[in-house]
């Protein structure tokens, strides 16, 4: 490697460590931002639960593999019934059309398990507000490759030192462009989009693409 070659390198990584260091200390500011919002979201949800007789916690925690794949607990708004495991346990059992429909896609189109909160929450994507306590634990990004639950990668084939390079995020590039209206392959080659080209500009497109897909609910289930 000749010196020339090196100073770019050099160059390189000094931009990367530098993008990444911003990225963090904005996503530490957004996240405490975001944490205020939080609060009376909180307060509305609880109230609209209560009033359902559903006394459950209104959070919903599972185990997601986050950068270097290491696990972590994702926190979010639970918008489905508390006896979800045994209602799609049943579900899968009995419905053959159900089962093919979420052994490809992980989740069903017309999930009988969501509740009337649940519905609004996940359209208007106010279920992942709880993973700003996620951003300020540093075990996620405002922007990045959504976080998989384990084993979810391997049985798509996909690429674990690539996906789980960099940190997690509430949204990124698959998800400012289709969301569930992709196919799965499509959303890992989204993905992998992101990771290898994540810097400031993509960040920002990745910001205001999200925006635009939130108020349009695209791709939103």
């Amino acid at each position: 490697m000749d010196s020339s070659t090196e100073y770019l390198t050099h160059d390189i990584s000094i931009k990367k460590y530098l993008y990444f260091g911003v990225k963090r200390l904005f996503d530490i500011l957004i996240a405490l931002i975001g944490c205020l919002f939080l609060l009376p979201i909180i307060l509305i949800v609880k109230i609209s639960y209560l009033l359902h007789k559903d006394f459950d916690s209104i959070f919903f925690r599972q185990k997601r593999i986050g950068k270097n794949g290491k696990e972590f607990n994702l926190y979010k708004f639970r918008s489905m019934v508390p006896n979800a495991d045994e209602v799609l346990k049943e579900l899968l059992k009995n419905d053959e059309a159900a089962r093919k429909e979420y052994k490809v896609k992980k989740k069903l189109k017309n999930d009988p398990r969501v509740t009337s909160m649940g519905k609004i929450l996940r359209v208007t994507s106010l279920d992942e507000l709880p993973q700003f306590i996620n951003i300020f634990k540093g075990e996620m990004s405002l922007i990045g490759p959504r976080p998989l639950v384990p084993g979810e990668l391997d049985s798509h084939n996909g690429n674990h030192e690539l996906y789980e390079s960099v940190r997690p995020g509430i949204s990124g590039w698959w998800a400012a462009n289709g969301r569930s209206a992709t196919t799965y392959e499509r959303r890992l080659e989204l993905e992998y989009y992101y990771v290898q080209r994540c810097g400031l500009i993509l960040d920002i497109r990745c910001v205001f693409r999200t925006i635009k897909a939130v108020i349009y609910k695209t791709g939103a289930k």
